[in-house]
């Protein structure tokens, strides 16, 4: 059994956002073609409150992009972003949601950021992603979404640990920063990850 897990589509992560990705907004029309291939699809959100400690606006002394140190790891500090309840939180309008069986909100502990789908990034709470794929006899999981080289790589790096065959689809994922994503995806390649484009599933 095949998942496709979306990855934080939301407004502020494309183009216009307040921490957008670039091209973020043309992956879009592919993940709505992938969705019918698959046995489930689910979804990630980031959902912060306003006070969360990742953002620079609540640090008087920081500027976006800023590093502190955060329980003893680094932590980079981010434009206010997908706040609660707000047009920056919601997911991009073109999206296809109508498919989506599950949503899975993380980042919404005020003192714990949440790059991966699966855990904060304390690995203290999980967000029940894997326990909800593993319940629906899923093996096979599929990731798209944003950012590439922020929360699409922490929610590969958790789905190899937890026991999932995982795949990237790379047209329909977008990094913060090109060279960063380079790095990390010879990371990835010698963890277990596979890679794909959507063609290649299509013909599947």
């Amino acid at each position: 059994m095949k998942s496709l897990v979306i990855i934080d589509v939301q407004n502020d992560f494309t183009p216009g956002g307040s921490l957008a990705v670039p091209e973020g907004d043309l992956i879009v029309p592919v993940i709505n073609r992938l969705q019918g291939y698959f046995d489930l699809v689910a979804a990630t959100q980031d959902w912060h409150p306003q006070d969360h400690v990742s953002f620079a606006s609540n640090h008087p002394d920081k500027n976006p992009y800023n590093k502190i140190d955060l329980h003893g790891a680094e932590q980079t500090l981010w434009p206010d972003h997908c706040v609660q309840g707000t047009m920056g939180a919601m997911f991009h309008p073109g999206l296809e949601t109508n498919g989506i069986s599950a949503i899975f909100r993380k980042g919404m502990n005020p003192d714990v950021d949440s790059y991966s789908g699966f855990y904060d990034n304390r690995h203290l709470v999980s967000t029940g992603l894997s326990g909800y794929l593993k319940e629906k006899r899923i093996t096979e999981l599929y990731l798209c979404g944003l950012a590439a080289d922020i929360c699409v790589y922490h929610t590969l790096i958790d789905a190899i640990m937890e026991g999932f065959s995982s795949t990237l689809i790379e047209d329909a994922t977008r990094p913060l920063n090109q060279e960063n994503f380079a790095v990390l995806k010879k990371e990835l390649v010698k963890k277990g990850v596979h890679f794909v484009n959507s063609d290649e599933i299509a013909q599947n």
